[in-house]
């Protein structure tokens, strides 16, 4: 059976603190236990609360935009994550601070199971989790951006199932399920940044550190859904394959490069685009569908006017 042990006592964490210190004083571990932490309060450790402007450390933490829709920001981080605002986040700090993600989840899993074996002798797991949203589903619930001493991901290919059928694609993100288990026992509201996860089936735990979470970041060229609706019209439009967009807060930025990226004069003039035909009457009118397909994207109102010439 499985049991999920939230730690009560740890209290505020400071930077300079010793996670694992503080854990083994507070419970008996076990071999075989998986412990759970926030990144809340690996980041505070480290010294990574700040109190510059949420928008500065945005910035910092983008490897690039995936979508943007207002003041939303969906973008893939240094680490490979594509989360909202990269999951900086302002809350469980004090006021006027933000704090962003730890710089090395991975690594600070693998240090973190290290020192606990220092202090109490036991070989655990460790699972570094925050909390995301899910691609066309409301809520949010808690993942895993670092671990040690836990199979990532089961792989059942090969397997058969109770019909005869063998599995071709079934992989549980085994550390994902854990993340997400242990919030359940720790709570949003709780302050127990630590959870204990106690009698997982020994075939999910590994001798060494293992691979990491970072096992569980889809290359971006097999990623189906690399850019968000509106960002993926705007790339088909300019012809040309893009890692991401500039965060701009003009909605019109992208119909402006479209008309910049055009093989026949044209130009915008407010919500009127004019459109010189020339002698090409097939580029002039590629270059209209396009400036309505990126219109519809970004929900702007154009009127497109093709002429013979600039005089016209």
């Amino acid at each position: 059976m499985v049991e999920l042990i939230a730690v009560d006592g740890i209290g505020e964490i400071a930077p300079g603190d010793d996670l694992a210190e503080l854990l083994t004083a507070a419970t008996e571990l076990v071999d075989g236990d998986v412990v759970v932490v926030t990144s809340k309060i690996v980041a505070k450790a480290a010294g990574l609360a700040t109190r510059r402007s949420r928008d500065e450390v945005l910035a910092e933490e983008t490897d690039r935009v995936v979508a943007r829709r207002g003041g939303t920001s969906i973008v893939r981080t240094h680490h490979g994550l594509t989360m909202a605002a990269a999951g900086i986040d302002a809350s469980n700090v004090e006021e006027g601070y933000v704090i962003p993600l730890p710089r090395d989840p991975d690594g600070d899993a693998r240090r973190l199971r290290a020192r606990i074996v220092e202090l109490a002798g036991v070989t655990v797991g460790v699972v570094i989790a925050d909390t995301a949203g899910r691609s066309w589903r409301n809520g949010q619930t808690d993942m895993a951006i670092g671990c040690a001493g836990v199979v990532p991901v089961a792989s059942f290919a090969g397997k058969t199932d109770g019909h005869g059928n063998t599995l071709v694609v079934t992989a549980p993100a085994v550390v994902d399920e854990i993340a997400g288990a242990a919030e359940l026992a720790s709570g949003k509201l709780g302050g127990r940044p630590f959870v204990v996860v106690r009698g997982l089936d020994a075939s999910l735990l590994s001798a060494d550190d293992g691979p990491g979470a970072a096992a569980l970041v889809r290359d971006e060229g097999q990623d189906l859904f690399g850019l968000g609706s509106r960002e993926a019209v705007l790339s088909a439009a300019l012809r040309e394959s893009r890692r991401g967009f500039l965060d701009s807060t003009d909605e019109w930025e992208g119909l402006d490069e479209v008309l910049a990226a055009a093989s026949v004069p044209c130009r915008r003039d407010g919500s009127r685009v004019l459109i010189e035909r020339g002698d090409d009457d097939i580029e002039a009118g590629a270059t209209a569908e396009r400036v309505r397909a990126v219109a519809f994207a970004y929900g702007l109102d154009v009127e497109i006017l093709v002429s013979a010439d600039s005089g016209d």
